[in-house]
């Protein structure tokens, strides 16, 4: 069955760096869009950054310029390299990923904490 589990997530200072990574199975990878979402408590669940299969990127622009995206096809993994992290950057953060082919296939891990507090 198709798996993405996340990991690297933690406490981390303001200003401070984290790089998630999600390692993905059960799936073609190169073939996805995978991507990153998150969800702070009592809001819903936000876009942050995708990459499609062309490493075409698209990030939010609360994060334009701070995070990075990268995948690594050979090991099925997709990365998110979080800088100058905020307090606001606090929340849950998920891997997704995607694939149209005349079926919509859309799946996620189960989370991964990130929390920015001194």
């Amino acid at each position: 069955q198709v798996q993405l589990v996340e990991s690297g997530g933690g406490l981390v200072q303001p200003g401070g760096s984290l790089t998630l990574s999600c390692v993905a199975s059960g799936i073609t990878f190169s073939r996805y869009t995978m991507g990153w979402y998150r969800q702070a408590p009592g809001k819903q669940r936000e876009l942050v950054a995708t990459i499609t299969s062309g490493r075409n990127t698209n990030y939010a622009d609360s994060v334009k310029g701070r995070f990075t995206i990268s995948r690594a096809n050979a090991k099925n993994t997709v990365y998110l390299q979080m800088n100058s992290l905020k307090p606001e950057d606090t929340a849950v953060y998920y891997c997704n990923a995607k694939l149209v082919t005349g079926t919509f296939y859309d799946y996620w891990g189960q989370g991964t904490q990130v929390t920015v507090s001194s």
